[in-house]
This record gives structure tokens, C-alpha cells and sequence, in this order.
């Protein structure tokens, strides 16, 4: 829209009255262009990364999950996009084109959303101040004057109407005064700054003007309509003090906020309730801000989506090459041999993934250099394995290993896994710590085979299922605890995988009641896992914090609606699909032969439990978690690298196995060897 000429020219303020409201506190929140230095060296402020979008990101997106303090993925509103939003000015008022709109569309998405919901509970309502800046002459004649973006950044000021209380438009010359005068007046002050080096000296100048009472929160404006889902933020006069990292119980990651992190901010400053319909976190500093790590931060988050497959690509191409190479050895013994040392090193190298792609996560090499770095080390760790713990055992190592790994990198704060492949992948906006999906079905296959081959020769028992069931517990805690994993559907995942596994290493037949232990493994794991929650966390873990902290059965409903659409929407990717399919075709072949399946470890029950609970959490994991049918392609192909692993045997280890006989365990054999001598009496 274009704004009438002696309205920009004169910055004509047009403020509704609001008598009474006090100017302490207050909270004055700014758009400008500007990196992480620029912020950095602004007086008392602490830095932070804003993940914006939960999805695809768009300008005026951001701005409405801000002003209601919560947000769901693009994927899951009836469009992907908001309908056009511009600032409308009148002599009466200011308001927002296109608000109700706007309102229907986030009354159709799968949880309570309400644009506005922070300024409606802010006595006196906001302000707003933004520029115009003159635009040149066109061919038709007169210069013309119309605002950047038609001020879409005022979406933060306006309430559940869609109004502004008080809004202010001018010239770049006049703002700083306008804002001034809004500030007079309104607690919470939103406000454009112009671009370039007259931006920066007017975030300069309202930082040293700050109040002692006044927080001031500097948000990046984004260079481009899409692709920037992380975007820099500075805020001061938080507790604590500036020249620090931003932080949020959203996150749970030093550096990293999220976009509805501002409202339950604001509100809080400015001493108000924050309504339960807000998800987002109040923001806190947390260490002491080392600019270059975080820059470093950035940039690492920006690359790992792209990097995932390839890096995976490159590792099976480099197990697919020691294949060929062992193939083209001579006819005979030595081919054999070399065939199945492929077989092992290539199916543990990969077990080895989630442990070896935190090196270069430390290192932060280049794509290429990072490809090379997983590649050797997957394949390193296998062969060593291979090479010092005898078969089958050397997946026992890995777990464990892999598991104590991630727990320290948690409870370190090293964020390691943050900055991995194989980590949450905050860009997306949906984790920002612990395991993400990527991850929770394959640890599990990982965990149930170093059980099984800690226990080979498995004789079906107390013992061994007790085994079975302390490492599901250790696990679920790992995946569950809000300190380390903040997975809900690890732990339901974990809990059912684990307690079938348990069940079918008991003593006799499959009874009904051990069935229904099976079946509510997951209840029981969910109860221990908020129990967790409230010790560990105070009850701000992922789990109570979604379901327990759930207002009604509209909200529990909404998690679920949201969880299942995303999950449906993994179905529409080129891939998944494709992938999915051939997960349940192997899935299916393996459960019809799984007697030839088993046939290298002579059909051990430790093995066939293991493979069976593995199976399962992947089927399971696809149904509880919004990444769907991604949990169970990542299990069964886990599973198909424990499979080779075991049919690589080496041929020292043939004569033993062959002994076995599937199905048999040890008493079965000691009754067949005592059989003779009981005819002989």
C-alpha cells in the first residue's frame, strides 16, 4: 500500500489515549538487519540464535507466532503460508489487512492458536513505529513514498482484533523521537529500524538510552523470504547481566531461543501472567557469550540438513566397495573369508555411526573432509571391533560405548550431538536437544543386540530376561530423561521393543498375561518417565510439559492430530515412501525365515528376542512419533547391518554355531545327551 506523502514527511504519530500506564517496566522490541557482531557490541546485550519457523519460515509466519506465543509446523495449517498482511493507518486507529483471515487460519490448525494474544494482555495495548522512506522518481512522474515490507513487523503490536493501539509512521530522521513519545505512553513499544549503517546507529543509540527498567530485544530482520529459519537476536536487560549466550527451556541449548520464546519474555518483565495457551519459555542467559563459537554454531546448524544423506550415501559406497573388493579375490577359502570380514566390518561401521559422526562435529570440517572422516571411522571402529572381541559380541561394545557417549555429551553441555549428523537438526524447528527420531529406534536395535551378545549362548531364563529388562529401563532413561534424550516416543518405543525382548527370553510358553505385560509397557514407561520429569526437570520436561501440563482432552488431542499429520506428511516426501515400502517388505521376509535368519548364531533365543524387540520398536515408533514411517526405516535397516554382522561369521566360529541347531537352547541339548543313558537303564 502506499502511504500519502504529508503523513511520511511530517511523522505523524497516531496514538490512541492510554492515560494511566506506567513507563516502568517496559519492553521496546526491534527489526533491523545485523549479524551477531553488530549485536555483540551493543551495551549489556547477550546473544542468541532465534529459530523462527517451524518449517517453511515466512516473514509475516514469525511475526504471528510471536505475538501468540506458540506455533506449529507449516505442514499442519490448512495453507502453508498466511494470507498478505499489511498495516493499515487511519485517523482513528491502526490496524492489521487481512487479520481475520489470519485468525480463521490458525483456528483451523491442530492446536489453540491466538494471533495477538500478547498485546491483548498487555493494559494499554502496544505501540508501533516504523519508517517510510522515499522511493525515486518512476517514468510516470512524482516520487512516491511506501514502506518496506508495508510495515508487517507491526503483526507483534497488534492485539486479538488485529489492532494497534498506538502506531507511528515518519521518516528515518524522526524515529527515534516517535519511539520516545510511544514509550511515554505504552508499555510495549515494536519498532522498524531502517536498513544499512542508520539502523545500526539507531539500535546504538537506543541501547545507550535504556532505562535500568526497560528490556530491550533486537531481532534480526530476515535478508529473504525463505531459508532463513535461524535468525540472530540480542536482548538486554535480562538477569544476569550482559555479554552473555541466550537460552530457554524451549531449547534446553546454550545459544539457542525460539521465536515464541519473546511473548512469555515480555510478559514477564512486565509483570504479567502468562496464559497457558502460550508454549513458548521465558528467555534466560546462560554463560558467558564466546561470539566466534556462536557464529560457529550458526553456521554448523545451517549445514547438517544437507549433509545427512550424502554422509550416509558415502558410508554405504564405502561398504559396498569392500564387497566388490572381496569378491574379486580368488575362488575359494580366501574369498569366503574375505567376504564375510566385509560383511562385519560394514555392518558394524555402521552400529559405529552414531557415535562417530560427533568427531567431526567437534572438528566442524567441510562437507567433503566430514564425508571422509565418518566414512574412516565407521569402518575403523568396525574393523577394531571385529578385530579384539570375538563374534558375535563386538555389538555389545558399540552400545555401550555409543550410549555412554551421548549421556556425557548431555549432561556435559559439550553439545555435541547438536552439532552432529545424526542430532536433532534445530533448522527444522521442531527439537532443538536430546535424540531426536533419527536416532531413537536405532539405538534401541543397537542396545538389544549388544544384550543378545552379551548373553550368547543364551539359555532362556530369569536371568536373561532380567538382563533384557534392566537395559530396556537404562535406555528409556537415556531416550526419556529430560536431561539427556527428551524423547516421549523413545520411551514408548524402548518400553514395548524392550519388554517383548523380556517376555520371550522367559521360561515357557506365551501366556495371556504376558502379553498384556507387553502391551502396557509403554503406560508404565510413560508414568516412570513423568515421574522423571518432575524430579529432574520440575516438571518442565518435553513429556509434562506437552501432555501432563495439557489443559483438556482438546489439548491431548491436538498433540495427537499434530503428531499423526506430520507423520503423514513424511509419506509425501520423495523418498520416505520408497524407503518405507522396502522397510516392510524386509521386515516381512525376515519375521517368514527368521529360522534361516538366525541360522549363524543356531537360532539363540537372546538373538531372535533381540531382533524381534528390535522389529517392534520400529513398528511402534512409527505409530507414536511425527516422523512416522522415518522410525521404522531406520530400525529395520539397523537391523539388516546386525544381520550381516552375524552372517559375516568367521569360519572359526562356523564349527561352533553349527553345533546349535535353531530353536535348541542349552537344557534342550543336555536332555538330548542324557536320553542314550536313560534307555541303557
Amino acid at each position: 500500500m502506499v502511504f500519502p506523502a504529508h503523513q511520511a514527511a511530517g511523522g505523524v504519530s497516531l496514538a490512541l489515549p492510554a492515560p494511566g500506564v506506567p513507563a516502568q517496566p517496559s519492553v521496546l522490541v526491534v527489526f533491523l538487519t545485523a549479524g551477531e557482531t553488530q549485536l555483540a557490541d551493543l551495551p549489556g546485550m547477550s546473544v542468541g540464535i532465534t529459530s523462527a519457523a517451524q518449517g517453511q519460515y515466512s516473514q509475516a509466519q514469525f511475526l504471528l507466532d510471536m505475538s501468540q506465543g506458540a506455533r506449529v509446523a507449516s505442514s499442519s495449517y490448512p495453507t502453508p503460508t498466511p494470507p498478505a498482511l499489511s498495516l493499515s493507518l487511519s485517523g482513528t486507529g491502526a490496524a492489521i489487512d487481512g487479520w481475520a483471515a489470519a485468525r480463521r487460519r490458525a483456528e483451523d490448525a491442530p492446536q489453540l492458536l491466538q494471533p495477538g494474544l500478547l498485546a491483548a494482555r498487555i493494559p494499554g495495548g502496544a505501540g508501533y513505529a516504523g519508517v517510510i522512506e522515499r522511493a525515486p522518481a518512476t517514468a510516470g512522474g512524482a516520487a512516491t513514498t511506501s514502506p518496506a515490507g508495508a510495515h508487517v513487523d507491526g503483526i507483534l503490536a497488534a492485539d486479538r482484533q488485529g489492532r494497534i493501539a498506538a502506531a507511528s509512521v515518519g521518516a528515518p530522521a524522526t524515529l527515534l523521537s516517535r519511539v520516545a513519545a510511544l514509550r511515554r505512553s505504552r508499555r510495549l513499544v515494536v519498532a522498524d529500524l531502517p536498513g544499512g549503517a542508520a539502523g545500526l546507529a539507531d539500535v546504538r543509540a537506543l541501547s545507550a538510552a535504556r532505562s535500568p527498567g526497560e528490556l530491550l530485544i533486537v531481532l534480526q530482520r530476515a535478508p529473504g523470504p525463505q531459508g532463513h529459519e535461524l535468525l540472530w537476536s540480542g536482548v538486554a536487560g535480562l538477569a544476569g547481566g550482559g555479554g552473555r549466550a541466550l537460552s530457554s527451556q524451549s531449547t534446553n541449548e546454550r545459544g539457542l531461543i525460539v521465536a515464541v520464546d519473546v511473548a512469555p519474555t515480555i510478559l514477564t518483565h512486565l509483570g504479567v501472567a502468562i496464559p497457558a495457551d502460550m508454549r513458548g519459555k521465558p528467555i534466560v542467559t546462560d554463560g558467558r557469550l564466546h561470539s566466534a563459537s556462536l557464529r560457529a554454531l550458526m553456521e554448523r546448524l545451517q549445514v547438517i540438513g544437507g549433509r545427512r544423506l550424502k554422509a550416509l550415501g558415502c558410508l554405504l559406497v564405502a561398504w559396498v566397495l569392500l564387497l566388490g573388493a572381496a569378491a574379486c579375490r580368488p575362488r575359494g577359502r580366501a574369498r569366503e573369508s574375505a567376504r564375510a570380514w566385509a560383511m562385519r566390518t560394514g555392518g558394524l561401521g555402521v552400529l559405529w555411526a552414531p557415535l562417530a559422526t560427533l568427531v567431526p562435529a567437534a572438528l566442524e570440517p567441510s562437507a567433503p573432509v566430514e564425508y571422509a572422516v565418518i566414512v574412516l571411522l565407521c569402518l575403523g571402529l568396525g574393523a577394531l571391533t571385529d578385530a579384539f572381541v570375538p563374534w558375535p559380541r563386538a555389538p555389545l561394545v558399540a552400545a555401550l560405548v555409543t550410549v555412554v557417549a551421548l549421556t556425557v555429551d548431555a549432561l556435559a553441555g559439550t553439545q555435541l550431538l547438536l552439532r552432529s549428523l545424526l542430532g536433532p537438526d534445530p533448522i527444522l524447528g521442531a527439537r532443538f536437544y536430546g535424540i531426536g527420531n533419527e536416532l531413537k529406534s536405532g539405538l534401541a536395535v543397537l542396545v538389544l543386540a549388544g544384550v543378545a551378545a552379551a548373553l550368547y549362548p543364551a539359555v532362556r531364563g530369569r536371568r536373561a530376561a532380567l538382563t533384557m529388562a534392566a537395559a530396556g529401563v537404562i535406555l528409556a532413561v537415556v531416550e526419556g530423561s529430560a536431561r539427556i534424550g527428551a524423547g516421549v516416543g523413545g520411551v514408548i518405543l524402548v518400553s514395548f521393543g524392550f519388554a517383548l525382548a523380556t517376555v520371550m527370553l522367559l521360561p515357557g510358553a506365551l501366556t495371556r498375561r504376558r502379553g498384556l505385560i507387553v502391551l502396557i509397557s509403554p503406560v508404565v514407561g510413560l508414568v516412570a518417565l513423568a515421574a522423571l520429569d518432575l524430579a529432574s526437570a520440575h516438571g518442565t520436561g518435553h513429556f509434562t510439559g506437552s501432555v501432563l501440563h495439557a489443559r483438556s482432552a482438546g489439548d491431548v488431542r491436538d498433540i495427537i492430530v499434530r503428531r499423526y499429520g506430520a507423520a503423514w506428511d513424511e509419506l509425501h516426501n520423495h523418498v520416505m515412501p520408497v524407503a518405507t515400502a522396502f522397510a516392510l517388505a524386509f521386515a516381512a521376509a525376515g519375521v517368514r525365515w527368521r529360522d534361516r535368519l538366525l541360522a549363524p548364531v543356531g537360532g539363540d533365543p537372546g538373538w531372535l528376542a533381540a531382533l524381534a524387540g528390535g522389529l517392534a520398536a520400529g513398528v511402534v515408533g512409527s505409530l507414536v512419533e511425527d516422523s512416522g514411517p522415518e522410525l521404522l526405516v531406520v530400525a529395520v535397516f539397523a537391523l539388516g547391518c546386525v544381520a550381516s554382522y552375524l552372517w559375516g561369521r568367521p569360519a572359526r566360529s562356523s564349527s561352533i554355531a553349527r553345533q546349535r541347531s535353531p530353536g535348541k537352547t542349552r537344557a534342550a541339548r543336555s536332555r538330548a545327551l542324557t536320553r542314550p543313558a536313560e534307555r541303557a537303564r
